[in-house]
């Protein structure tokens, strides 16, 4: 698949977006992907008895799905040279009606030959991923 070309881009450009649909099964799914059985992740008695507002989806479940639009954008996942998020609020998932998390991927630099992508990722109107960023090799 063909790289957008870095002549048509500019700084601010929305580049992509998409909103992802978890439900308690894309936890357990995940969980059996990466191993990561911690109870929080679906058991709402263990999630509440540590002080949380309920069942959370995994950091990197939300991190590599966060991801997911860019690579489509850029056509081939080896363009993405690198990747970086800070984890600032967890993302509750409810039992019946889940949780929407939201990315939009917006152009915040550009050099020679690559684009660097600022993504917003939110969940119920807060950031859930901060300084989450993008670097892709177009050039």
């Amino acid at each position: 698949m063909s790289a957008p070309r870095l002549d048509s881009l500019s700084v601010g450009d929305v580049v992509a977006e998409r909103e992802f649909a978890l439900t308690r099964d894309s936890l357990v799914r995940y969980a059996g992907a990466s191993g990561d059985f911690n109870p929080i992740h679906y058991r709402d008695d263990v999630a509440l008895s540590v002080g949380l507002p309920g069942v959370l989806a995994h950091g990197m479940l939300t991190m590599g799905f966060a991801v997911q639009p860019i690579v489509e954008w850029a056509g081939d996942p080896a363009r993405i040279v690198d990747y970086q998020v800070k984890f600032t609020r967890p993302v509750v998932v409810d039992p019946e009606t889940g949780a929407a998390v939201t990315v939009t991927a917006k152009v915040g630099a550009l050099t020679d030959t690559t684009a660097r992508v600022d993504l917003t990722v939110t969940f119920d109107g807060a950031t859930v991923l901060g300084k989450a960023q993008a670097v892709v090799k177009l050039g």
